[in-house]
């Protein structure tokens, strides 16, 4: 063995800490808390997993392959596993900024906190145009470091739910998900279980 932590344990730096720590100091009459936001498309492009079967009995997979899909934009806060969820037809700099009035407005209505939000660096998360609500600071992680995302570990949980299906069209696809996120929302344990880091600092 190497004697390093696990690589979820290994803080990339101490940005994220030391940015939290900022927001803290600026807003002292607040509480800050730290979230993350990620998208995870799912479409009519079957998921095909290993399953369980009998010895001697072939497991089935039915499918039919198409290219249409849906985004989750999901935004989770890794040490008390609080999460929401929005599913939305595309990625876009447009959708991104009603994704953070809609989730500012459901976790943050009376703006009597400051949410750190820790993302990536995709187009539509850095464009000038992009409208960001009082009381949310974006910290973008930094280069090469994505899969130490918090929230990019709770997509495979979406995922889970449309492994091994055919989906008749986007609605069925958007029934099954809506479910999927209603069940994280109401287990919190669940998104702690994988999203909360040992290096993630609680405000």
């Amino acid at each position: 063995m190497s004697g390093k932590p696990p690589l979820k344990n290994r803080p990339p730096s101490k940005k994220v800490a030391e940015a939290v720590e900022e927001q803290q100091k600026l807003h002292h009459d607040k509480n800050v808390e730290l979230w993350s936001q990620d998208e995870a498309r799912l479409g009519l492009k079957p998921i095909v997993r290993r399953v369980w079967t009998l010895r001697g009995k072939r497991p089935l997979a039915h499918h039919h392959t198409r290219y249409e899909g849906l985004y989750v934009y999901l935004f989770i806060c890794p040490t008390s596993g609080q999460s929401y969820f929005l599913i939305l037809p595309r990625v876009s700099t447009e959708l991104m900024s009603l994704a953070l009035r809609e989730f500012a407005q459901d976790i943050n209505p009376d703006q009597d906190k400051t949410i750190a939000l820790l993302l990536d660096n995709a187009g539509w998360h850095t464009a000038k145009d992009l409208e960001v609500p009082p009381g949310i600071v974006l910290l973008n992680i930094s280069a090469y470091t994505l899969k130490l995302s918090p929230a990019e570990t709770v997509v495979p949980l979406i995922r889970e739910a449309a492994a091994n299906q055919s989906f008749t069209n986007l609605k069925a696809l958007q029934n099954t998900l809506d479910q999927r996120c209603t069940h994280l929302i109401r287990h919190p344990d669940l998104i702690r279980a994988v999203a909360g880091f040992a290096w993630l600092p609680h405000p």
